[in-house]
């Protein structure tokens, strides 16, 4: 059925009739599993496992690559793994590097540079950015550039405009990302009665993930315990 579905050349159709229980497991592992959802799983899940062994190989990798041959695409490259490293600062420096150039309306970087900004407490440059991006494509990542500004306005103290913010991002989106941080933020300044409205939802959708959900979300579910402190 997959062989007839996905239009694969004739000699397979030969092979698995040919030689059922050997044609099928030679069919799988060359044209099946390569294109399937696992396979996509099992290499998120390798590059999980890659980056917990040896977290700083990509930042280094990145660095060598831009140092060897300096384009913008590889200059992005560095701040993304900057980012990803915890070097929210140095990110920050190059992402507002990229966008100095000729990518100076990318959005993509201008993404990146409002995630590095809020990171590392510069809340004014992140705003700015979001609000560029939403000028320029209000549709472009959605979710989470109206979540980025509900958490920058957050993290500037304007705190009628976060709630403002995150009351339309839940409304748009809904979300479990959006619930959680919000209620992460709602415990922070000392929204209780929200806080609690919100958790029973959240609650209930993580009683429905799987291991491997959990294990995913690790960082989300640590960051809920140390919210609400249980």
């Amino acid at each position: 059925m997959h062989a007839v579905r996905s239009g694969q050349q004739m000699y397979w159709l030969f092979v698995l009739f040919s030689f059922p229980l050997l044609g099928s497991v030679v069919y799988f592992l060359a044209i099946y599993l390569p294109n399937s959802r696992l396979e996509h799983g099992a290499r998120r899940a390798v590059a999980a496992a890659a980056r917990t062994l040896d977290p700083g190989r990509e930042l280094r990798e990145a660095r060598a690559a831009f140092e060897y041959t300096p384009t913008a695409q590889n200059q992005m490259r560095l701040a993304q793994a900057q980012l990803e490293a915890g070097a929210a600062s140095d990110a920050a420096a190059t992402y507002d590097a990229c966008l100095s150039g000729a990518f100076g309306n990318d959005l993509e970087i201008r993404r990146g540079a409002a995630r590095a900004n809020l990171a590392c407490g510069r809340v004014a440059e992140a705003i700015a950015h979001l609000e560029f991006i939403a000028r320029t494509d209000s549709g472009f990542r959605a979710e989470e550039v109206a979540l980025l500004r509900a958490q920058a306005l957050g993290a500037s103290g304007r705190k009628d405009e976060a709630k403002a913010a995150f009351e339309d991002a839940l409304k748009r989106f809904g979300s479990f990302n959006v619930r959680a941080e919000y209620a992460i933020w709602a415990m922070s300044v000392g929204d209780t009665s929200m806080a609690t409205m919100l958790r029973p939802e959240l609650e209930r959708v993580m009683q429905r993930w799987s291991r491997h959900n959990r294990e995913l979300n690790a960082d989300m579910i640590r960051r809920l315990k140390s919210a609400y402190g249980s």
